[in-house]
């Protein structure tokens, strides 16, 4: 019985769902003006099939029924993205780097304390959530552009090892790390100007008011 009332249920919400639908709105106006020819004496003894035709080609050439897209919520990424942050950071943790001022280790550190910075919780985040471009650009490099670049430093190591020579992987490391910083002070420098441009737009916006 239950399935009998939850069948019934959805067949009414589907007709409903026909009859307020623009084939069916459009088909009635057309059938509206099928009877009119009738009452007009234009259809004379077929105007039954005149007005069902002219029904079903109001249905046809209506426009479909748009649905709109599903939101979605930027913040949500953002969280998934930091998720993703910390497992960066605990890979990176366990990946041996040459420390020292100007070596690869400090400038991965560097770079993830900017990122860092980026994805924290508060306003930030949320000047970052409303650029998608930032928010592929870091999400892009956390996930990607950084995990890549450390672990062929940590391959090609090892066969440097066993046969010296060449470019070093510190060296290839540390362009690849300066190229990532980079970028993301450009995304810094991107979200910055936003902000002030909304400062700007607030200044104007009371400097008129004082005036009128």
């Amino acid at each position: 019985m239950a399935t009998s009332r939850t069948t019934g249920g959805t067949r009414g919400l589907t007709v409903l769902t026909y009859l307020e639908s623009r084939k069916n709105l459009a088909g009635s106006a057309c059938g509206v003006a099928g009877l009119a020819l009738t009452l007009a004496g234009v259809a004379g003894a077929y105007w039954p099939v005149v007005v069902a035709g002219l029904y079903g080609a109001g249905a046809l050439i209506a426009p479909p029924e748009r649905t709109a897209p599903p939101p979605f919520d930027p913040r949500e990424e953002l969280g998934v993205l930091r998720e993703d942050f910390g497992r960066l950071r605990g890979y990176v943790d366990g990946v041996e780097l040459p420390s020292g001022p100007s070596g690869p280790g400090e400038a991965l550190a560097e770079l993830l304390e900017l990122y860092g910075a980026l994805l924290e919780p508060g306003w930030v985040a949320e000047v970052l959530a409303a650029d998608p471009e930032a928010v592929h650009a870091v999400s892009r490099a956390v996930r990607q552009d950084v995990p890549e670049s450390v672990d062929a430093y940590n391959r090609t190591r090892w066969w440097s090892r066993m046969a010296p020579g060449g470019e070093s992987p510190e060296r290839h490391l540390e362009r690849q790390l300066g190229l990532l910083r980079e970028e993301a002070q450009r995304v810094t420098a991107g979200l910055h100007e936003v902000e002030a441009r909304r400062q700007q737009t607030h200044t104007t916006y009371l400097e008129e008011r004082g005036r009128s």
